[in-house]
């Protein structure tokens, strides 16, 4: 075989490669479904202007009648209801659970990245103060940018449109998410070890986002299920991720029976062998994904 033929073929296969690797984007038909729909995983490190790169991403967008979301973000009320929840009940001093030094730290730290102390922020329950923690570090060392970010994309066009969002979660289930799937004590250690070992965080969210650029999802799994992590993102939450998964199915079938939907999540629920892609699959759904060249039967993502 000639050079030339040998650099063609080699091309090719790369091109094939990239293509059957870098999944993000699949079509869910099958078990009566009267219409295909889509779900395309997220990461909200990553611009919008990534979709550009996704073939028929927006071609897909446009054959949906609703976007379905995690949570409706563009509720108003349900928003100022999730505010609220932030809020630590007054029986509850956040103070009587650190010593003076580690409470004296994390002032310290909140005051440096937040421009705001505890004295301001007591009152909030531990996990928002470590969202809020984590979303500065994001911001200052992966150049994380809300306004820009790809998350919400869809959720937004379909708002300025009027096309309807539905939530997998209601407002309760949401709040139990962020402020209660943990106990308190575990809170305010968390919120204690991401102010001592943000390089933990910022390593672990950098790694995750190259593996969603090169499609990996199922890697994404195996990185925050494994007994490596040692972040705020951590083994426990991905059994609750996975349980809720299956709820989730649930909660789509009669969604997915009529069709025409347009799913947007992140990353970190989708991929591996108890992610929302095979347990739609175990379900009787045919996933798979929608600019694949060539077919993938062994390599489940």
């Amino acid at each position: 075989m000639s050079r030339k033929r040998i650099i063609v073929v080699w091309m090719l296969c790369a091109i094939c490669f990239m293509e059957v690797q870098a999944q993000v984007l699949y079509e869910i038909s099958g078990r009566s479904t009267k219409q295909k729909s889509y779900i395309l995983a997220t990461n909200r490190l990553v611009n919008m202007q990534f979709l550009d790169t996704i073939p028929n991403v927006f071609k897909c967008f446009s054959k949906c009648r609703k976007v379905v979301t995690e949570f409706a973000m563009q509720d108003y009320e349900a928003l100022a209801a999730l505010r609220q929840a932030a809020i630590l009940p007054d029986s509850v001093k956040l103070s009587n659970f650190y010593s003076e030094s580690e409470y004296e730290y994390i002032d310290n730290s909140l005051r440096i990245n937040l421009g705001m102390g505890l004295d301001k922020l007591c009152r909030m329950k531990p996990s928002y103060l470590t969202e809020m923690f984590r979303t500065e570090l994001m911001k200052q060392w992966l150049h994380y940018d809300e306004q820009h970010s790809m998350e919400s994309f869809f959720e937004s066009v379909a708002a300025e449109r009027d096309i309807p969002v539905v939530g997998l979660d209601n407002i309760g289930e949401t709040m139990y998410m962020l402020f209660d799937r943990e106990p308190f004590h575990w809170q305010c250690q968390e919120l204690l070890k991401v102010i001592e070992y943000p390089e933990n965080e910022v390593k672990q969210e950098r790694t995750i986002k190259e593996m969603y650029l090169n499609g990996r999802l199922a890697d994404i799994a195996y990185q925050v299920e494994g007994p490596n992590n040692k972040t705020s993102i951590s083994y426990s939450d991905y059994k609750v991720y996975c349980q809720r998964n299956k709820e989730w199915v649930k909660r789509l079938q009669p969604l997915l029976a009529q069709g025409g939907c347009f799913i947007t999540l992140n990353a970190i629920y989708l991929g591996g062998e108890k992610g929302l892609l095979e347990q739609l699959r175990s379900a009787g759904y045919r996933v798979r994904p929608v600019n694949r060249v060539l077919k993938i039967n062994k390599n489940k993502v």
